[in-house]
């Protein structure tokens, strides 16, 4: 595939980098998707007028990336990226919007049920009584990567279906006044149910990562418990450590 790239010869970063940078950026942005094959070294080489060893090692830095595979007899291509999120109260829809991915969600349930033990004690409420259950299928552009259950107090926010999936839930919570300020959670790993595999695309027992949380308002309330999968291929968390 052929991307319109630009080279400063009078920049002070290096032509590979320059390269490399490029081909990332349009990889992050969905201009080169998943699968997609890249011109052959010779080919990048002489329509850019570099030399081959610079172009060679421009590949390089995104293959240790991961971003890019060399296969033999198919060529150089594009892998599934992983989304790397902050550990922050965010939900994924900010944060591929904040990298310049597109978010796409579909709607699996949105209904009033009753409130599991797990769910009550989070929401610090009875069990069997009524709260908001919500779950989605999250995706960057049309490729799948977390299947989201959220369980809300009853009265909280109304919810459509239509708002669900051209909004993220924390953006709705916060236009009818729920501002999320502290979370516990929990990041844990296990296979892919059925169910789940289907929906992502994966096979069954294939590895998820998972999130738990409870967040809760301005005024310690508790009003909100997640529990989502995420496609361990295409998604990892980042922290900073700091030495004591």
């Amino acid at each position: 595939m052929a991307l319109d790239l630009t080279l400063d010869r009078g920049s002070r970063l290096p032509l590979y980098a320059q390269l490399a940078e490029q081909l990332e950026q349009a990889i992050r942005d969905g201009s080169l998707q998943p699968g997609d094959r890249l011109e052959t070294e010779v080919e990048l080489a002489q329509r850019l007028g570099l030399g081959r060893p610079t172009v060679r090692q421009a590949v390089q830095e995104l293959v240790s990336k991961g971003l890019l595979v060399r296969r033999r007899g198919v060529g150089t291509q594009v892998v599934r990226s992983p989304v790397y999120r902050p550990l922050e109260l965010t939900s994924l829809h900010e944060d591929l919007t904040t990298g310049g991915q597109h978010p796409t969600t579909r709607v699996l349930e949105l209904a009033t049920v009753a409130a599991s033990d797990e769910v009550a004690r989070a929401l610090l409420i009875h069990a069997g009584d009524p709260v908001v259950y919500l779950a989605r299928l999250r995706s960057r552009n049309t490729e799948p990567l977390a299947v989201m259950h959220n369980w809300l107090p009853t009265g909280l926010v109304d919810l459509t279906p239509e708002q669900l999936e051209a909004e993220s839930l924390y953006a709705l919570m916060r236009r009818v006044g729920v501002h999320l300020r502290v979370a516990q959670q929990r990041i844990g790993a296990r296979g892919a149910d059925r169910a789940e595999g289907r929906l992502l695309a994966i096979r069954a027992g294939a590895p998820l990562l998972t999130m738990h949380r409870t967040s809760y308002d301005d005024n310690g309330n508790a009003v909100e418990f997640a529990a989502h999968c995420y496609r361990a291929d295409s998604h990892a968390f980042e922290t900073t450590l700091v030495a004591r």
